[in-house]
């Protein structure tokens, strides 16, 4: 631990700006801004027995501290929110939720948009609708959607096999979708489609209901019954979406509802998202409360970091939260900006705004509970097991995190290596990696480990020359132990590759499966766990998790493998070529029914080309499933 006293800054500025501590290898563990530095930086440095014991801990951790003066707090708040994000301090709180909410989703991107439920990163040109909280709610919603509006929800690659074959899918044999593969509907009509379920999406059913109704009943009155009866049972399927979804103002509001509470350890969001007065989707999260700050710093945290990346549409008109703000006017000019229109952020006083904050904070505060009682459950079990796992190992603090490497292959072919990380001695998914391993042919595991320790952390002797902004931040963070699979050979293998890249400080160890022992590097003999230990059942379980990620990527590359095109073999040809001769001609039978002069159409094949492809394909049976019929051939 450092001594605060050493590197107290000089001549601080009395002006506003953002701040960051920083440790000796130059990373960044803390970001925070002030409306007078040098006021907030000394509150630092006075008198350390007086912090919090988790701010004295960042004072301690960190070895220097710099700043940057702004012009105003609308700076300030840019400013922070890009340092954050740009270096992701552990001692700032991180509002995010490590669930991924799906969202219905239309791709207004291509020619034919596709309605579609995805999740992850958003696409820009896309229109998301959501989050929503269980994915059975957003498919049961598409459903009733393509009864009413027949837009296509096909993949892209089976829009573009029906295309070629010149006959639509079964959805566009039952009325399901407009066809547009196979020119059932041009353009415009398509557009109209579209625009009619963006319509109803955005919370105009009244208008479309009605108009629906009015049709049936013409078509009523005019006896023409078959047409009456799909309007009825498409009225229906619309009454059903709007069932899904509740009705709260009869404004038509537009809204994100936002409560924070909290303990002395957490952090509960929850969040509701209006729109025209319907809640079309909420998410709740609970994040670890790091950094000492009143509410309604915290709650203006949330907003820069939930606000920060997004544009335009993305932020309604209305923001309400159940925290004040001290710098509220500043709030509202940045969130306002990114948005390019006037935004109202306020906690509401009365009415029925107030009702549903009442609601979004209860449901906050249950969060918390629930999140207490399960992670108190297993709480005490998870520190016994790293100080026991710290104490067999003789090292100096707890593995807070840990990356456990696995290598895989079947019968000496596609070999493929885990990686799998556990902080405080639960899995982080996020920061999982998976390595193909193609530089030798065999099987040889300590070699296969060894490429695998200099690929992963090479980031980590790498990123120290560069600007954090331009290294992949989730493989900068230096772990606390390397696990591997295996005994002495496997975790010599790995401290022979952490040697060459000068990480002599990160601690190897393997785990044989015979006795489950452990072995460190050099060890003449092994560390027995007691049968009954934590720390054994620990590591068994992260070297279980990581055989499971490593098998489950081995047999994906096996089954990709075993699927091979025969056009793969053929020399000259590449998977760009491939590409567009089977996007051309649909599959390989019609390929082989070409011409040298057709195939020699395809950029890049020439006539010599097109010779060897023809010869290479032309005495190749064409396989069939038995049971289906399915040409897999192609």
């Amino acid at each position: 631990m450092a001594d605060p006293s050493e590197y107290r800054p000089k001549n601080i500025p009395e002006l506003p700006g953002v701040y960051r501590f920083k440790t000796d290898d130059d990373k960044v563990i803390y970001v925070g801004k002030a409306k007078n530095l040098k006021n907030r930086l000394n509150s630092y440095f006075t008198d350390i027995s007086n912090l919090h014991p988790r701010t004295a801990m960042m004072v301690k951790t960190a070895t220097n501290v710099d700043w940057v003066t702004v012009h105003s707090e609308i700076e300030a708040l840019q400013l922070e929110f890009t340092w954050i994000k740009t270096f992701n301090p552990r001692f700032n709180v991180r509002f995010r939720d490590d669930k991924t909410y799906p969202y219905l989703t239309l791709t207004l991107k291509d020619d034919f948009p596709k309605i579609a439920v995805t999740r992850g990163t958003k696409i820009k040109g896309n229109k998301y609708y959501g989050p929503f909280t269980h994915v059975w709610a957003i498919r049961q919603t598409m459903e009733q959607l393509i009864k009413v509006f027949p837009i296509r929800s096909c993949k892209d690659g089976v829009y573009r096999r029906h295309q070629l074959i010149g006959r639509p899918c079964l959805l566009g044999d039952i009325e399901r979708c407009a066809a547009p593969c196979v020119g059932r509907v041009d353009k415009e009509e398509y557009k109209t489609i579209v625009s009619n379920v963006m319509s109803f999406l955005n919370g105009n059913s009244k208008s479309i209901i009605k108009n629906i109704e009015n049709d049936m009943n013409k078509a009523s009155e005019n006896e023409e019954f078959e047409k009456a009866a799909r309007l009825r049972d498409r009225l229906g399927a619309l009454n059903k979406v709007v069932e899904i979804n509740a009705i709260v103002f009869d404004d038509e509001t537009d809204a994100d509802l936002l409560a924070l509470t909290a303990d002395d350890l957490h952090l509960s969001t929850q969040i509701f998202h209006v729109r025209k007065g319907q809640i079309k989707g909420e998410r709740s999260f609970v994040s670890d409360r790091i950094d000492v700050k009143s509410m309604p710093e915290h709650m203006q945290a949330l907003l820069v970091q939930i606000y920060g990346d997004l544009m335009g549409e993305s932020i309604p008109k209305e923001i309400l939260i159940n925290q004040d703000l001290a710098e509220l006017d500043s709030v509202i000019q940045w969130v306002s900006n990114n948005a390019g229109k006037q935004i109202d952020i306020r906690k509401p006083q009365r009415g029925d705004k107030k009702k549903l904050m009442e609601t979004c904070e209860k449901n906050s505060e249950q969060n918390l509970i629930g999140h207490k009682l399960k992670r108190s459950a297993d709480l005490l079990t998870r520190t016994k097991a790293l100080e026991e796992l710290a104490k067999a190992l003789e090292l100096d603090q707890a593995p807070l995190r840990i990356e456990c490497i696995d290598v895989s292959n079947i019968s000496g072919t596609s070999r493929t290596a885990s990686l799998v990380v556990f902080e405080d001695a639960i899995a982080q998914k996020k920061h999982y990696r998976t390595f193909n391993i193609n530089s030798f042919e065999g099987q040889d595991d300590p070699r296969a480990i060894k490429e695998v320790v200099l690929r992963r952390y090479r980031y980590l002797v790498d990123g120290q020359d560069q600007d954090a902004a331009s290294v992949q931040k989730r493989f900068t963070y230096r772990p606390s132990l390397v696990l591997v699979d295996g005994g002495q050979l496997q975790v010599n293998a790995a401290r022979e590759g952490l040697d060459e890249l000068g990480l002599s400080d990160i601690e190897t160890v393997g785990i044989a499966k015979r006795l489950e022992e452990l072995w460190k590097p050099g060890a003449k003999d092994p560390i027995i766990l007691p049968r009954n230990s934590e720390a054994l059942f620990l590591v068994q379980r992260i070297r279980d998790e990581a055989h499971r990620f490593a098998i489950t990527k081995t047999r994906m590359k096996h089954a990709k493998s075993a699927f091979t095109s025969e056009l793969d073999g053929i020399k000259g040809l590449g998977e760009k070529k491939i590409k567009l001769l089977l996007d051309q001609f649909g599959s390989l039978p019609q390929i082989r029914e070409q011409s040298v002069e057709n195939l020699m159409q395809i950029p890049g094949i020439n006539e010599q080309l097109a010779i060897r492809i023809l010869e290479s394909i032309k005495n190749v049976p064409t396989k069939f499933d038995p049971l289906t019929g399915e040409i897999l051939s192609n």
